[in-house]
């Protein structure tokens, strides 16, 4: 306890100037007290003992001596004591890294094999698994550069973009290296750092670039750079259709490197280039190193001399005012009541829309749409659309999908689905009796609004639209291609030797059709679920097959138009350079 106090100090000694108020404070209250008394103005001093109960003049002092003691234990909280020591973390002190990657269509030569792409994405990958803490960010260039990861600890959200990394993602084919390494810089600096590191990995290196390494030296930021490529070079498709040669240019590389202070490798088949260029083990920054080597600091006691603080300040209310506040607190409607009157509209927004989404996955479609409903904005509206269409109620759907494309008349999923949904009409056959019915409304559950897990898919699920990546699945799966109906809207009854026959040479094409276009044939063991479908279940589940093999497999879909946009923006924009 003595060590204690010998090692009390305060943080912030400033604040205690505060407590030379309290004469002050006190003096005026004396003379504001006894300017208030009126009888000392009508009755005769000597008299006043025998007069004025004592009793009231001592319980006058109670208050007073409560705010002067309050006012004591305000003033040392916010001067901070201190007197006692706790370890500092220092993982934040680890030098940044932002990786900016060449995107040219250069980076399609096959100069080493098999493509200059496949190895920058290879090295990436091993960057991210093994470097050794310290923050990552990903950029991505040609003829400008564009954000593909901001600076994160957790390097394995990074490595989640590589295999969308390609040329066709950015908007403007080119090689502005300079613009890469200003645009790296500037995340650096917006994230906080004032040191850091950038790996330019790519070609070659012009003199805007030189300059551009240089100016990010200047601010605190090195720059090393990974040469991909061979001296030999070989030919690349560039997007015009014509054909061009490229080489690796090691020299200007080397310069890049020296003006911006770090170091050049070119690339290798093992891990010698990324120890070379040391960005596997991140060094300390030179503030931590300067933090000294405990790593400690003094922690900041005022907190404990809030809580009789607040009791104090419970004293000056009202008698009986302490109690109504808490039964008033204690007996709020509820928590989730009382929280939402603390959200903005935006928050109280996306809670409604996570409900609504746990609603959905859960298969609780009524209730989707009804809490969709009660969102504004084109993407709730679509949600609201796809929520209706898979709990059958098709006239509603479309309603909600036109309601979505009045507020965003280029949303092209919402186009989708309310032609989708309008074929699903179509097909509906006439509601003659229950089955009928039942049957009109279990369509759009089985279309493609479902995974192949029997799940709804993305697109009505967690996040099922946002502002950039809108889901390419239409509710129904079989809005295309169905199978015609008889001219009544009965179906025909089949023979059932007929029908297992066609039912066979149907299962054989479409293994076939499967194997031609590179899908792994079905499985042996849903050989026996198949025989024992009912012709609409089959008619429903080839229709899907069908559909899904015509969803393109475009994993960069989300980057391109990212970037699209963006570049978009900075062409609005007058005279758009790297700051």
């Amino acid at each position: 306890m003595i060590a204690s106090l010998d090692a009390l100090h305060f943080l912030r000694p400033h604040w205690l100037w505060a407590l030379l108020a309290l004469p002050l404070l006190a003096a005026w209250w004396r003379a504001r007290r006894r300017r208030a008394s009126v009888w000392r103005e009508v009755v005769d001093p000597h008299l006043l003992p025998a007069l004025i109960d004592k009793g009231v003049g001592r319980a006058g002092w109670g208050a007073p001596v409560l705010a002067a003691l309050g006012w004591t234990l305000a003033v040392l909280a916010l001067a901070g004591p201190s007197w006692r020591q706790v370890e500092q973390p220092l993982w934040q002190s680890h030098s940044p890294l932002v990786v900016a990657l060449d995107l040219s269509d250069t980076m399609l030569a096959g100069d080493v094999p098999p493509n200059r792409l496949a190895q920058a994405r290879a090295k990436l990958a091993t960057l991210l698994a093994q470097r050794d803490g310290g923050q990552v960010g990903l950029v991505a260039f040609a003829g400008d550069a564009f954000t593909v990861a901001p600076l994160t600890p957790d390097a394995a959200n990074v490595a989640l973009f590589l295999d969308a990394l390609h040329p066709r993602v950015m908007p403007v084919d080119g090689q502005r290296a300079d613009r890469a390494i200003a645009w790296s810089t500037d995340l650096l600096r917006q994230a906080g750092f004032d040191r850091g590191e950038i790996l330019l990995i790519t070609d070659h290196a012009d003199a805007a670039a030189v300059d551009a390494a240089a100016n990010a030296a200047a601010r605190g930021y090195t720059v090393s750079a990974l040469g991909v490529g061979s001296v030999a070079g070989a030919p690349y498709k560039r997007a015009s259709g014509d054909f061009a040669t490229v080489r690796l240019d090691a020299a200007s590389l080397r310069r890049l490197a020296a003006a911006g202070g770090g170091h050049y490798a070119g690339i290798t088949t093992d891990g010698g280039d990324l120890d070379a260029l040391g960005v596997l083990d991140p060094a300390l920054d030179a503030a931590a190193q300067d933090a000294g080597d405990s790593g400690r600091s003094w922690q900041d006691g005022g907190f404990w001399l809030l809580p009789p603080l607040i009791l104090l300040a419970l004293l000056a209310f009202r008698r009986g005012a302490p109690v109504a506040v808490l039964l008033v607190v204690l007996w709020l409607p509820g928590q989730s009541q009382a929280a939402e009157l603390w959200r903005r509209p935006d928050q109280v927004a996306h809670q409604r829309m996570q409900r609504a989404a746990e609603a959905y996955r859960g298969g609780d479609f009524a209730r989707a749409a009804e809490i969709y409903a009660q969102v504004d904005g084109a993407d709730a509206d679509y949600n609201r659309g796809n929520a209706l269409a898979k709990a059958g109620r098709f006239p509603q759907a479309i309603e909600a999908y036109d309601e979505a494309l009045r507020q965003a008349p280029g949303m092209e999923d919402a186009i989708a689905n309310r032609k989708a949904v309008e074929a699903a009409m179509k097909r509906q056959p006439p509601k003659g009796g229950e089955q009928d019915r039942q049957d009109g409304e279990q369509q759009p559950q089985d279309g493609q609004g479902q995974s192949g897990d029997g799940q709804p898919s993305d697109n009505g699920g967690s996040q099922n639209r946002d502002s950039e990546n809108r889901g390419e699945q239409p509710p129904e799966s079989d809005g295309a291609k169905q199978p015609p109906e008889s001219g009544d809207g009965a179906r025909p009854q089949p023979d059932p030797e007929a029908q297992a026959a066609a039912d066979k040479a149907q299962r054989e094409r479409m293994r076939q059709a499967l194997q031609d276009a590179g899908m792994p044939p079905a499985d042996e063991a849903t050989a026996p679920a198949e025989a024992t479908e009912t012709p609409e279940q089959r008619e429903r589940r080839l229709a899907n097959e069908a559909w899904l093999r015509r969803i393109p497999d475009d994993p960069g879909g989300l980057l391109r138009e990212k970037f699209r946009l963006e570049h978009q923006r900075r062409q609005m924009e007058q005279g758009w350079e790297p700051r």
